[in-house]
């Protein structure tokens, strides 16, 4: 698949932004899985301009990530701009506009899946951002805002006539959040509508759902979000599945739990043994989703206050070796 100048592998099986998900370590962990393109968390454009700190650390990447997106979300098109030459400056492949964040705190700002009540200014925000860099621009959008504004086909042509170099749609409206049934259709009447390249999200939770999601709608890639939380091995198994049609199994309960504690180390070298630790509670809990005593297990997590409470806890329960 072909966004502007860059060419992102095929089967193009592409890891989603998350909030407090999508961080370095984990992309490279998805990456080691194959994953095919891999995006930020989202990144305020204010906080890039007034240079926050925090703001800025989400910014890091390594090599090995590439091709990495970094998105960036705002409502102003002239800061939206501004914001995009400092990510282009950090050397990242591509930037993403966020038009589909749901949560009350981004869409009370007139932010995130708000602009697709706001047609014109999306198209301004997006001419502005492509404008301002010379990397690929793309943008990831809803169905809509409700089942009564349903208008993904209007703003992804919007997107391409602004010179946007692929759209990203989630088949699910503002109003829906992450519950109920995506919609392929629209993913499908998007696809039908426009030239640029579209990326299909939205239950895509095994490898049969990647095929059917491409076969059904015509997608030229497919974005993984939630099912990879604890699951870094879905980007290997879809990728094989639809070069071959082969089911890859999951990895022993031995070889998943020593990725936990790794992921842990990932955590701690970037971010400092005190944050890594609350931050990896949430991630241990997905990893050993189904597990026996994963009720046990997900209470001794929250309690964990360092590393070795860690291992402690994985050594006690499944006797995993030390990593």
């Amino acid at each position: 698949m072909q966004i502007g100048r860059k060419t992102i592998s095929e089967p193009a099986v592409i890891f989603a932004p998350m909030a407090g998900v999508t961080d370095l370590p984990f992309r490279i962990l998805v990456k080691e899985m194959g994953c095919s393109l891999v995006y930020s968390e989202m990144i305020s454009a204010k906080g890039l301009i007034y240079q926050n700190c925090n703001t800025l650390d989400l910014l890091k990447f390594d090599e090995q990530e590439r091709p990495i997106a970094v998105q960036i979300f705002g409502s102003e098109p002239d800061s939206m701009a501004a914001a995009a030459k400092i990510v282009e400056r950090f050397g990242v492949d591509i930037i993403d506009i966020n038009m589909g964040c749901p949560t009350a705190k981004i869409v009370k700002n007139g932010e995130g899946s708000a602009l697709m009540r706001q047609p014109e200014l999306a198209y301004r925000i997006i001419a502005n951002v492509v404008d301002a860099v010379g990397i690929p621009v793309t943008v990831k959008i809803r169905k809509g805002w409700d089942e009564c504004s349903v208008n993904a086909v209007e703003i992804a042509q919007l997107a391409e006539r602004a010179g946007a170099a692929a759209i990203a749609v989630h088949g699910r409206t503002r109003e829906q959040f992450y519950a109920g049934k995506a919609d392929w259709d629209i993913i499908r009447a998007v696809k039908e509508s426009i030239t640029i390249p579209v990326i299909g999200n939205g239950d895509v939770r095994t490898p049969d759902d990647a095929l059917r999601l491409l076969t059904e709608t015509g997608c030229d890639g497919i974005m993984i979000g939630r099912a990879a939380q604890g699951n870094p091995w879905i980007f290997s198994q879809v990728i094989e599945y639809l070069k071959t049609g082969k089911l890859q199994p999951l990895p022993a309960a031995r070889e998943r739990l020593a990725l936990v504690m790794r992921h842990l180390d990932m955590l701690v070298a970037c971010k400092g043994e005190y944050v890594a630790i609350r931050e990896m509670r949430r991630h241990a809990a997905w990893y050993t989703k189904g597990f026996q005593h994963a009720a046990e297990i997900r209470l001794k997590f929250n309690q964990a206050e360092s590393r070795n409470d860690f291992f402690a806890i994985l050594e006690k329960l499944y006797g995993l070796p030390e990593v």
